[in-house]
Order: structure tokens, then C-alpha cells, then sequence
């Protein structure tokens, strides 16, 4: 994983060897497992005026196999209902402090 000023940018490779850079925006434990939320990374370049109405929301698990962690696909889509209604608990929850955060000045 690569921290920059608060991105945290990690470069996931596939069972085909394709890679792929994705933003990491939150981490959350449910039910005894962990997951995590990230978007994919944009070139500038390739910015589409799409994407501020629908942020592409990639969620995977966080497993341990041989010892190493890997990030797995959430088959299960009502737990995958549930993480994605977690996060999005949290995003409005930080959205709500920093409103009120606003206020304050």
C-alpha cells in the first residue's frame, strides 16, 4: 500500500494478472469480518462528468489465506447489502460532523 497526505492507494492484481489501483475510503468489522471500501483511481485525463452522480463503490473482504492477506469478492449479496449500508451509515455520519463542524466557525 502506498500513503500519500491521506490516500492510501493500493494496487490489487487479479487471477489473470490484471492490475488495478484503487483508493482505499474506509474499513469496517461485521459480524467478526473485515471489509473494506474503496473506489478506483482516475486519470485526470480520463475524468467523466458521470462521475459525480455515481461513485463506483468496490467492496472486498479482507481474508487471510497461507498466511498473507488477500482482498476477496463478498458473494453473499444481502451481507454485501449490509456492509454497503454500513459504510454508507459512516459516510453520512462524517458528512454530519463536518456540517456541524462548519457551523462552529
Amino acid at each position: 500500500m502506498d500513503d500519500n497526505f491521506g490516500a492510501t492507494i493500493v494496487e490489487l492484481i487479479d487471477d489473470e494478472d490484471n492490475k488495478y489501483q484503487l483508493e482505499h475510503l474506509d474499513t469496517l468489522e461485521l459480524e467478526d469480518r473485515l471489509f473494506m471500501a474503496f473506489t478506483p483511481v482516475t486519470d485526470e485525463d480520463e475524468y467523466n462528468e458521470d462521475f459525480d452522480e455515481e461513485i463506483g463503490i468496490i467492496i472486498l473482504e479482507s481474508v487471510e489465506e497461507d498466511g498473507e492477506e488477500i482482498f476477496a469478492t463478498v458473494e453473499d449479496e444481502e451481507l454485501l447489502e449490509r456492509v454497503f449500508e454500513k459504510f454508507m451509515e459512516r459516510v453520512e455520519e462524517l458528512e454530519s460532523q463536518l456540517d456541524q463542524a462548519g457551523e462552529l466557525e
